[in-house]
C-alpha cells in the first residue's frame, strides 16, 4: 500500500509540474523598459456567433512575419482551442507608431473570396498582448439602403489602431479599433492590392497592475443594471420559497394526521390491518436493484459536488488564459479518490460483493460518455480543420493523466472505502419476501414525479442560466459569483426538500421501491436544464452550422449528466439526515 501511494504521489507531482511549467508566460514579471519588445501573439479567428468554430489566425491570408513561431501552450490553452503564433505587429514598450506599413499584399481571387466569406460570417480575430486578450473584426458588411442581399457591399479593414495604457514599467490595458475610412472593397472576385497598416499610441494611466483585469468585468455577464438582476433573483427565490413552504405545510399536516390515525388505530383495534407507510416497515429498507450502478452514480455525483464547491470558493480564476481547463483536469484527477471511496463504501453497505466491478463502473460512468462525445466532436473539428481539434500529443497527455493519476487514486479511494467497514444500520428488520406494490394513479408514476421534482428547482435558477450560458457559449466572462452562490444554496434546499416530500408520498402509497425513484427525482433538474439548452440555442443565440450545433449539444449533454448526479447527491445528503423511511420505523 505504501509503495502504491508513493507511486501515485510521484505521478501526480510529475504531471502537475509538467502542466504548470507549460503555463508560464514569456515575460513572467511583466516589467519592461522603453523600447523593450512586449510579447504579442495572434491566436485565432472565427464566426462571432459560433464560439466553438475557430480557426488559426493565418488560415486567412493576413500579412505573416518572416518566421511564424508557435508559442508553447499549457494544457488548458490547447483544450480551449488556443493556437498562439507570433503576430506581424511590433508593439515595443512606449514606442509610438503612426500608420506603420506591415506589408503590401496582392490578394488573389481565392484570397478575396476567403476574406469576403469571413466578413459575411462576421469573423473576429483574437490576440494576446502581455497576456491581455484583445479582439477585433475582420471587416464589415454595408447593408444601408439595400434590401436585396445580392446588393450588399463587403469591406476589409486594413488599418488597425492600438491604444495601449501603461503605469510606470507595466502594461495595464490595450484597446483595438479599426479605421472606418481605411477600407478595401472585396465584394467581387478579383485580384486586389492591399496595404495593411497599424498605428500605436501609448498613454499613461493610474490603474495598478493588480487591477488591470477589472476592465474585463465590463465585458462580463454582469448586467448593466445590477439592481434589476438582484430583483429578479430575489423574486424567483421568494416564489420558490413560498411554494416550498406551502408544500412543507401540507407534508407536516399529512404526517400529523397519520400519527393521530395510527395512534387511534392502536388503541381501538390492535389486530386491524395496517395501511400507508406503516404497512411497509418491513420492506422500506430492502436493498434496491442494480445497487452497483446506484453506488457508482452516488460516488460520481459526490466527486462532481466537491469540484463544484471548489469553483464557488474561487479556485478557478476566470481571467488567466487556459487556467480554467487546466484546473478542471488537474482537480478532477487529484480528487478522483473521493468517487472511489464513496461508491465502494456505499456498495459494501448494500452488501455488495464484486467491488472491483463497482469501481470500474464508477470510473467509467462519467469518463465513458465523455470519451465517446469527445471522439465524435474531435472528429468533427478535424473535418472542419478547426482549432478545437486536439493534437495527438495533448490526447496522449490526457490519457496519461487518466492512467497515472485518476485511475490509481480511484483505486486507492475504493480500497479505503472497502476497508472502512461501515455496515448499513437499518432501524428495523427487513422481511424475507417483498410485499406487492398496489396500483397507483398515473400522476404517481416515475415520469410525473420527476417532472414535479425538477420544475421547482429549475424555476429557482433559470434566470441565472442565461448569464451562465452567455459566458460558456459566448464571449463574456462570468464574475457575479455572489449571486451564483445564493442560487446554488436555493437549488440545494429546494431539490432536497422536494425529493424528501415526494419520497414520503411514495411510501404513503405503500410503494417501498424508493431508492431509484428518489435518485431519478433528485436529478431531474438536469433534464429541465437540457431542455433550456434547446430554448437557448433557438431563441437566445445566433449559433448555426453543424460543428457549432454538435459542440453545443454534445458538451451540454455531458454537463447535464454532471448536473444530474450533482443534484441527486445533494438530495441524498438531506435524505441521509431527514430520511422519510426513518418516519416509517421511528414512529412505530
Amino acid at each position: 500500500m505504501a509503495r502504491c501511494l508513493a507511486t501515485a504521489a510521484a505521478a501526480v507531482a510529475v504531471v502537475v509540474l509538467l502542466i504548470c511549467d507549460s503555463a508560464r508566460s514569456d515575460a513572467s514579471d511583466h516589467r519592461y523598459k522603453s523600447g523593450d519588445p512586449v510579447p504579442l501573439y495572434a491566436n485565432k479567428v472565427g464566426p462571432f456567433h459560433n464560439p466553438s468554430e475557430t480557426y488559426r489566425y493565418f488560415d486567412l491570408p493576413f500579412c505573416a512575419p518572416a518566421e511564424v513561431k508557435e508559442k508553447r501552450e499549457a494544457l488548458g490553452e490547447v483544450l480551449n482551442g488556443d493556437r498562439l503564433v507570433s503576430a506581424p505587429y511590433k508593439l515595443d514598450f512606449l514606442v509610438d507608431k503612426d500608420s506603420k506599413v506591415i506589408c503590401k499584399k496582392q490578394l488573389t481571387k481565392e484570397d478575396t473570396a476567403k476574406f469576403r466569406d469571413a466578413v459575411f460570417k462576421d469573423y473576429y480575430f483574437q490576440m494576446y498582448y502581455d497576456d491581455l486578450p484583445i479582439w477585433g473584426f475582420v471587416g464589415k458588411v454595408d447593408k444601408e439602403g439595400k434590401s436585396d442581399p445580392s446588393e450588399y457591399k463587403y469591406f476589409l479593414y486594413k488599418h488597425i489602431h492600438f491604444d495601449i495604457f501603461y503605469n510606470k514599467d507595466r502594461v495595464i490595458e490595450i484597446n483595438v479599433r479599426t479605421d472606418p475610412i481605411a477600407l478595401v472593397d472585396i465584394t467581387e472576385d478579383k485580384e486586389v492590392e492591399v496595404e495593411f497598416l497599424y498605428t500605436v499610441k501609448w498613454k499613461e494611466t493610474t490603474i495598478s497592475f493588480e487591477n488591470r483585469m477589472d476592465q474585463y468585468s465590463q465585458l462580463s455577464s454582469l448586467p448593466h443594471h445590477l439592481e434589476i438582476h438582484w430583483f429578479s433573483i430575489i423574486n424567483s427565490c421568494v416564489t420558490v420559497l413560498l411554494l416550498t413552504g406551502f408544500l412543507a405545510t401540507i407534508l407536516m399536516r399529512v404526517l400529523k394526521n397519520d400519527f393521530v390515525k395510527y395512534a387511534h388505530d392502536e388503541e381501538t383495534a390492535e389486530d386491524q390491518e395496517e395501511t400507508g407507510w406503516k404497512y411497509i416497515h418491513g420492506d422500506v429498507f430492502r436493498f434496491p436493484k442494480h445497487k452497483s450502478l446506484l453506488a457508482a452514480a452516488l460516488g460520481s455525483g459526490t466527486h462532481t459536488l466537491f469540484i463544484f464547491l471548489l469553483s464557488l470558493v474561487g479556485v478557478f480564476y476566470p481571467y488567466n488564459r487556459g487556467a480554467l481547463f487546466t484546473a478542471l483536469v488537474v482537480i478532477y484527477a487529484l480528487t478522483s479518490g473521493i468517487a472511489g471511496y464513496v461508491a465502494t463504501s456505499f456498495y459494501f453497505q448494500l452488501e455488495g460483493t464484486n467491488w472491483v466491478r463497482n469501481l470500474l463502473l464508477t470510473g467509467c460512468l462519467f469518463c465513458g460518455p465523455l470519451f465517446l462525445t469527445f471522439c465524435f466532436l474531435n472528429t468533427v473539428a478535424i473535418a472542419y480543420n478547426a482549432t478545437a481539434a486536439l493534437p495527438f500529443g495533448t490526447i496522449v497527455v490526457i490519457v496519461l493523466i487518466w492512467m497515472l493519476v485518476t485511475s490509481p487514486l480511484l483505486v486507492l479511494g475504493g480500497i479505503a472505502g472497502k476497508n472502512s467497514k461501515k455496515d448499513f444500520q437499518a432501524p428495523c428488520r427487513t422481511t424475507k419476501y417483498p410485499r406487492e406494490i398496489p396500483p397507483s394513479p398515473w400522476y404517481r408514476g416515475a415520469l410525473p414525479q420527476m417532472a414535479m421534482a425538477g420544475f421547482l428547482p429549475f424555476s429557482a435558477i433559470y434566470i441565472e442560466l442565461y448569464y451562465i450560458f452567455a459566458s460558456v457559449w459566448g464571449h463574456r466572462i462570468y464574475t457575479i459569483y455572489s449571486i451564483l452562490f445564493i442560487v446554488f444554496i436555493i437549488l440545494i434546499i429546494v431539490t432536497a426538500f422536494i425529493t424528501v416530500a415526494l419520497t414520503y408520498f411514495q411510501l404513503a402509497a405503500e410503494d417501498h421501491e424508493w431508492w431509484w425513484r428518489s435518485f431519478l427525482c433528485g436529478g431531474s433538474t438536469g433534464l429541465f436544464i437540457y431542455g433550456y439548452c434547446l430554448y437557448y440555442y433557438h431563441a437566445r443565440s445566433d449559433m448555426s452550422g453543424f460543428m457549432q450545433t454538435s459542440f453545443f449539444f454534445g458538451f451540454s449533454a455531458i454537463d447535464q449528466q454532471a448536473d444530474y448526479v450533482l443534484t441527486t447527491v445533494m438530495a441524498w445528503l438531506l435524505l441521509r439526515f431527514t430520511s422519510p423511511p426513518d418516519f416509517v420505523t421511528t414512529h412505530l
